[in-house]
């Protein structure tokens, strides 16, 4: 481009359409428009034989554009377009067909996504993927498998991970696992370790997600990486660094047309961080300046709760969590009520009820057990609430010393193997019996609750140890904490 003339991108529609693919590439979504708008103006002058081709290009730069900017309607638009019959009959103009209904679903499920229709997102993105791979365009392939992996919130954070890995696989193989295509698996992944507690980890693929996004000054991916490295922050007890983070998300918020999946994620963040922060008042200041709809939302629900508690007000805190508790509150997702069950046990105990504050924190531990998430009882501050727990009333000791372990300053260590790798070595029910370990429970005690006789649990203990290698308990908690086999679907 640097080698034509001053005014060649200007005067020239196919050369501002060149220059727009390479802003849209980068990120430059302002001057990207600007170069469509210029390549718009010159259609009618463009010879017939490239007009359709020329008008064609322009509606795919513009779905790309919609989908950067969060414009679901200019999405749904321009797919519709590309979706009408190229004229002409011949090899290139099928080949051409094929391209632009990949690069429609790519765009499409991408900003389904950003608008939590993820089911429909999760259909259009595998579709999307199927027909790159039958056509030949890996990059259009990577494209869909890393939004993909972004889509699969509503699934299991295994499911997640694995969509994850697959796609920066796949875009290692072809050299683009430093590009801005791979940073939506990148920055999912980087997110979901967060939440369990495996902060090293996370922080190295937040590392890599920084690296990808260097050419690419987009606001979308950008304020994932801030609100992924806000919780990160937050987890590491770093609360002004996360403030940091969670403003800069917001502000990249700004930039999106709409209201999006993670508005009300980016706001409670930031006002439970201020009043965590000692700045109560002017988290309420910011609280009432939300429109009725955000405020109503479980997320600011929560952080209101947490203002609450902040000023000594838990009987307010209770009456602000009883929507997300009821689920008359709308949530992003579970973990919104993970934090309330905690934000409601806090209060509970500040109000001198020692048995509603268990009751609730057990709640929060048995939502928390499938994914073993860790986040939101380190953030809550709910250390004491854990620590008070009877280990022989609760159903979740092992997740609950992964959670201490994280907030006595402990990141859990990934695990970078295979889990077929380890618990294909104990049957079901000797990981059952290897859930009960770290707990205090007695052996008479741990058959008790699994309703199988002592001896039972004695065979099954003798085996735990000889297939671990472990001399004692304390032993075999330690192997198994290092092989992740209290981790997430290998006890169940």
């Amino acid at each position: 481009m640097r080698a034509f003339p001053p005014g060649a991108p200007a005067d020239d529609p196919e050369l501002a359409l060149v220059r727009a693919a390479d802003d849209l590439l980068h990120g430059h979504l302002d001057e990207a428009s600007a170069h469509l708008a210029v390549a718009e103006t010159h259609v009618e002058t463009t010879p017939p034989d490239r007009q359709r081709r020329l008008q064609v290009a322009i509606m795919s730069l513009q779905l790309s554009l919609a989908r950067r900017r969060g414009h679901l309607a200019g999405v749904i638009e321009q797919a519709r377009l590309l979706a009408s019959p190229i004229s002409g009959q011949s090899d290139e103009d099928i080949t051409l067909g094929s391209d632009l209904r990949a690069v429609a679903l790519l765009n499409l499920g991408t900003l389904e996504a950003w608008s939590l229709g993820l089911p429909d997102a999760e259909r259009h993105l595998q579709e999307g993927a199927i027909l790159a791979q039958s056509i030949g365009r890996p990059y259009l392939e990577v494209g869909c498998l890393a939004q993909l992996g972004f889509a699969s919130r509503i699934r299991s954070f295994a499911i997640t991970r694995q969509r994850c890995r697959e796609a920066i696989a796949l875009a290692d193989r072809h050299g683009w696992g430093a590009q801005p295509v791979i940073a939506p698996a990148l920055v999912t992944l980087a997110g979901n370790l967060v939440w369990t507690g495996e902060l090293d980890e996370a922080e190295r693929w937040l590392q890599r997600t920084a690296q990808a996004l260097q050419t690419d000054t987009g606001p979308d991916i950008r304020q994932l990486l801030h609100l992924a490295t806000g919780r990160l922050h937050a987890g590491r007890g770093r609360y002004h660094e996360s403030l940091e983070e969670f403003s800069a998300a917001e502000r990249l918020q700004s930039q999106l047309e709409g209201s999006h999946a993670l508005a009300s994620q980016v706001t409670g963040w930031i006002l439970t961080t201020q009043a965590r922060l000692g700045m109560p008042g002017q988290a309420r200041a910011a609280l009432a300046a939300l429109t009725d709809e955000q405020a109503n939302s479980g997320e600011i629900g929560n952080a209101r709760a947490a203002i609450c508690l902040t000023e000594g007000d838990p009987a307010g805190a209770l009456r602000a969590l009883a929507d997300v508790l009821d689920g008359t509150a709308p949530v992003i997702g579970y973990i919104t009520v993970v934090e309330a069950q905690l934000l409601a046990a806090l209060a509970h105990c500040a109000l001198g009820d020692q048995n509603a504050a268990n009751t609730a924190t057990e709640r929060a531990l048995a939502l928390a057990e499938p994914d073993r998430l860790v986040l939101p009882f380190v953030t809550t501050g709910a250390q004491e609430l854990l620590e008070a727990l009877p280990r022989h009333a609760t159903a979740h000791a092992a997740l609950l010393a992964d959670i201490l372990d994280v907030v006595h300053g402990t990141s859990l260590t990934a695990n970078s193997q295979s889990p077929s790798q380890h618990t294909d070595e104990l049957s079901p029910s000797e990981l059952r019996v290897l859930r009960y370990l770290p707990t205090n429970l007695s052996r008479p005690e741990i058959a008790s609750q699994l309703s199988v006789s002592v001896n039972t649990v004695n065979t099954h203990i003798r085996s735990i140890y000889a297939k671990l290698q472990a001399s004692n308990r304390s032993s075999a908690v330690q192997r198994a904490r290092e092989l992740r086999l209290l981790a997430a679907g290998r006890t169940r």
